[in-house]
């Protein structure tokens, strides 16, 4: 083959390999989760949600283009004792019948750096609890694992990426009980998330 006519079919490969993959984040085996605490003076609550969702686009050439939708229905939130979790799916909490979902849409990633698979970077997106959204920046890191679906999913072949972040915010700032009980419920929620979400090959 002639050097003129390598060149394009070189640029083709390139940019095939560059392209942005959607990672779905529906987690077949049932264990992304988000972890909440709330640490008041007289009591700790802590809890989980697991019903999670959502979509990120994500290109291992180009990890700053990053964007994506996270959605945690607000049912799937849960504490140990089965009285604080009537409160907190009530309407004077965090009223899920008429909230049911919980959502941070990231639209840019600042402070990125990579090295090897991971990402590290801050993400600034529109986060909405309680009917409330407010823009705010969350340290993340992303891990991008290729070809790894299989290890995790038996019988699928695709990619893995893996989301982790950890921030705070007040639930005052989303209405919920604003200035009440502080000495039983932090007027701060700590939140962590870590999720996988794969690419299936095609």
């Amino acid at each position: 083959m002639k050097l003129n006519h390598l060149i394009p079919l070189l640029g083709l490969t390139s940019a095939a390999y560059a392209a942005p993959q959607t990672f779905d984040f529906k987690d077949p085996k049932g264990v992304n989760n988000v972890v909440f605490k709330l640490d008041a003076p007289l009591e700790a609550i802590n809890g989980s949600a697991s019903a999670i969702t959502g979509t990120v686009s994500f290109d291992p050439a180009n990890p700053a283009a990053t964007t994506g939708k996270i959605v945690v229905a607000s049912e799937s939130l849960t504490v140990p004792n089965p009285m604080q979790k009537e409160h907190l799916h009530g309407a004077n909490w965090l009223d899920v019948a008429k909230y049911p979902e919980i959502t941070f849409a990231a639209k840019s990633l600042a402070k990125v750096n990579t090295e090897g698979s991971v990402t590290t970077a801050e993400a600034t997106g529109t986060f909405t609890l309680h009917g409330v959204s407010k823009e705010i920046t969350v340290p993340i890191k992303l891990t991008y694992l290729a070809d790894k679906l299989s290890a995790r999913v038996p019988n699928l072949k695709g990619d893995l990426l893996v989301i982790r972040a950890n921030f705070i915010i007040n639930r005052e700032d989303f209405n919920i009980q604003k200035g009440q009980y502080e000495d039983k419920v932090s007027p701060t929620i700590d939140l962590s998330l870590s999720i996988a979400g794969a690419a299936i090959a095609k």
